[in-house]
């Protein structure tokens, strides 16, 4: 199936945009009022997660099998910094970012040199290399994973074992990374991304060197999949092997697949359908996969830009 173009950010779709985010930021404001805080913390990781790997396939056209390395390896950094080393919180947050970050670095100057499946490919054995790690090293509790992680009193003053405390954090960590990757894709170097995913030949003709811009880009995803790793494992106060399983990358994918390609809000979306399925869907068991499975195949034959993408389609029309 062809990829869909996303929807182009005329000025009448950045105002549109603008709104959207200032009706995303007061929902989310609300929400723990109406709503399990730890649940809706969950949709924030996960969007987050979801908008850093939209921005890599999204917006320079590369298709990550591996995503997960970053998110479980952050998540397991954190955990050890935090309760081993006894790391305060945003310290531990900053560390497991890093780690993503240089992993992503490493990562992305091996994975870029391939094209295509290729490139997916060699994402996923460096993923799988990351999985095996986590599963063997002495560190990481192995299938228990670290347990009992500390959240610990922010900048030494906030006390986050309070639920209110806690959603504020994650509530400003997400604010922060969604309006980084909205400057990202609005800025001279989203425009460049976008030319080299529609057509790389033309790029380096321009003079750009592609590699470092690729590179670039899955750096930066890398980081920003990596915050919302470890923002994860201080809500749940666990790292585990689900988080660098394969199955979180294909997660990721449904995701944004599912919210919009290429569009800033559809990650957050697909975040919010998905993790919303998996916890009022938990009485079925195994059959929450069939069910998002035929939910999937429903929404590619209906609405093949997503659903962020179909209103922004027609938004675009009515402009």
């Amino acid at each position: 199936m062809a990829a869909v173009p996303p929807v182009s950010a005329t000025a009448g779709a950045l105002a549109y945009q603008r709104r959207a985010f200032v009706l995303m930021t007061v929902v989310l404001a609300v929400a723990p009022l109406l709503v399990y805080p730890v649940f809706m913390m969950k949709v924030m990781c996960f969007a987050l997660f979801a908008c850093a790997f939209n921005l890599l396939i999204g917006y320079a056209g590369l298709l990550s099998f591996g995503h997960a390395m970053f998110f479980g390896l952050a998540s397991y950094a954190t955990a050890h910094a935090a309760k081993v080393w006894g790391l305060t919180p945003e310290l531990a947050i900053l560390f497991g970012t890093a780690v993503a970050t240089a992993l992503g670095f490493v990562a992305g100057s091996l994975a870029i040199r391939r094209l295509g499946i290729y490139f997916a490919m060699i994402t996923l054995a460096l993923a799988q290399m990351v999985y095996f790690f986590a599963l063997q090293a002495p560190f990481t509790g192995g299938e228990d994973g670290i347990q009992a992680v500390p959240r610990g009193r922010l900048f030494g003053i906030i006390d986050l074992t309070s639920q209110f405390s806690m959603y504020l954090l994650v509530l400003t960590i997400f604010l922060g990374g969604f309006l980084l990757i909205y400057r990202i894709v609005h800025s001279p170097f989203g425009q460049v991304l976008k030319a080299i995913r529609e057509n790389e030949s033309r790029a380096v003709s321009l003079g750009y060197d592609v590699d470092r811009y690729k590179l670039l880009a899955f750096v930066l995803s890398a980081g920003l999949a990596g915050l919302a790793g470890s923002t994860k494992s201080l809500v749940f106060q666990l790292a585990s092997l689900t988080d660098v399983h394969w199955t979180m990358s294909g997660e990721v994918v449904l995701m944004t697949l599912l919210g919009g390609l290429g569009t800033i809000f559809g990650p957050v979306i697909g975040a919010a359908v998905i993790i919303t399925m998996q916890n009022y869907l938990a009485q079925l068991g195994a059959w929450v996969t069939v069910v998002q499975g035929l939910i999937f195949v429903v929404c590619v034959l209906s609405f093949r830009r997503g659903i962020v993408g179909e209103i922004g389609h027609a938004l675009k029309k009515a402009l």
